[in-house]
């Protein structure tokens, strides 16, 4: 298959995919596209960044397009995260325009009514996160009777996160005679299980390695002290151009940094559990279009952030195992661009940085802390003291709240790269 109207054969889906510069697909697309098509189960296993929704949204179209309309859910995509189920949706929405197909969104965190008003209008595709759907069935406000085509989307973080027992519980409540695929970056033995007991005979595909970041990806490590962190951080946003996705460990850490960032001169926002959703959209949107240069995440949130362009991801908090390291990566040199990711790890955490080399079969390039790079000031608790003569107690306000940047003077801005000696 060369190009899409290899394969395609409904005209309207030709013109949108033409539209959106659908020309050449890529490797997974390649070779996951034609066995969905064929009503295969699949179960699709390719590096982040590599096209995949597209490769479940097209087959998806095309075999529900040649089938007498319906107004009941005839397929569901499922996904682990808010943010990437929307992302879904208006991927859908886009190839989908003039096939008379519309989709419905079941999440948390927005309109119940809404979710289901859009529902009982008529939408053939479902595109939702397991436990919103499975509380709508639970009380019988959605069925899935009708659904013959069912979409896991970013399968190993749903089982990651618990969701398997809410995934098998939604899947016996399909059609008996279904479609099953089974879309991942990395693939682990309870994925094996799920697939053993509700796929038949899939057909498996894998592109590229799904143990290491795509080679295109350059992986800087700079071992710093944790009140050094910001410094660097700020010197990389001063020398390098473009967007950086910067990850923390914890949803208040991330807020913390945002706001840091922010002080420091960069327009910065946040993305964790802990904001509402329509906090989240607006983050993630205002980082697509470029309003914010730098988006400040949590592993869970960022598992939904699908954006063209991101030039630097930051792991400013090592993340929790090493498949999330190819994940927090891969959000960088997506679809074949280049990308670079930079590593901050104290001297205590070289044990973790050793176990996410030899687990992933991969070497970081070291790099030596450019000088110049000040320690973040702590903020110094307030002296509360005694009075010598009665009435009540008086606040020493002599501590500052504010904290010193870097220094700028190692950090000119340039095109070439940060730290690289080049």
């Amino acid at each position: 298959m060369n190009t899409f109207s290899d394969l395609v054969t409904s005209p309207v889906l030709r013109n949108n995919l033409a539209r959106q510069s659908f020309k050449t697909p890529t490797p997974v697309q390649e070779q996951a596209i034609p066995p969905a098509m064929l009503g295969h189960d699949l179960v699709a296993t390719a590096q982040t960044g590599t096209g995949k929704t597209l490769a479940f949204v097209l087959p998806i179209l095309e075999l529900l397009g040649r089938k007498p309309l319906s107004s009941k859910p005839q397929a569901l995509i499922l996904s682990p995260t808010r943010e990437l189920a929307i992302q879904i949706d208006e991927a859908f929405a886009r190839v989908a325009v003039g096939t008379g197909m519309r989709s419905a969104v079941v999440v948390g965190g927005m309109s119940e009514a809404k979710q289901l008003q859009t529902i009982r209008k008529g939408a053939q595709v479902l595109i939702a996160t397991p436990g919103r759907l499975n509380d709508f069935l639970d009380r019988r406000l959605v069925s899935l009777e009708t659904v013959s085509i069912v979409v896991l989307d970013e399968a190993d973080r749903m089982l990651d996160m618990g969701f398997q027992p809410a995934v098998e519980a939604i899947l016996r409540k399909t059609a008996p005679v279904r479609q099953t695929m089974f879309f991942s970056a990395t693939f682990e033995s309870t994925a094996e299980r799920l697939i053993s007991k509700y796929m038949k005979e899939p057909v498996r595909i894998t592109v590229g390695s799904t143990t290491r970041p795509a080679d295109k990806i350059e992986m800087v490590l700079y071992e710093v002290d944790t009140d050094r962190k910001l410094g660097l951080l700020r010197g990389l946003l001063e020398a390098e151009e473009g967007s950086f996705l910067v990850f923390a460990r914890t949803k208040h850490g991330a807020e913390r940094l945002a706001k840091k960032v922010s002080a420091a001169g960069f327009k910065a926002t946040a993305i964790h559990g802990d904001r509402s959703q329509n906090q989240r959209n607006m983050a993630l949107k205002g980082f697509q279009e470029g309003f914010y240069r730098v988006l400040v995440a949590t592993d869970v949130a960022a598992r939904g952030i699908h954006v063209d362009g991101i030039a630097h991801v930051v792991n400013y908090d090592l993340p929790q195992a090493p498949d999330d390291f190819i994940h927090r990566v891969g959000r960088t040199g997506r679809a074949g661009a280049e990308g670079v990711a930079t590593t901050f790890a104290t001297s205590a955490e070289r044990g973790d940085i050793r176990n996410i080399e030899r687990s992933l079969k991969l070497k970081l390039i070291k790099k030596e802390l450019p000088a110049g790079i000040e320690r973040e000031a702590r903020n110094v608790a307030p002296v509360i003291e005694m009075p010598k003569h009665g009435g009540g107690y008086s606040n020493s306000d002599g501590f500052s709240k504010s904290f010193k940047g870097s220094t700028t003077a190692s950090f000119r801005p340039k095109k070439r790269r940060f730290g690289t000696g080049r």
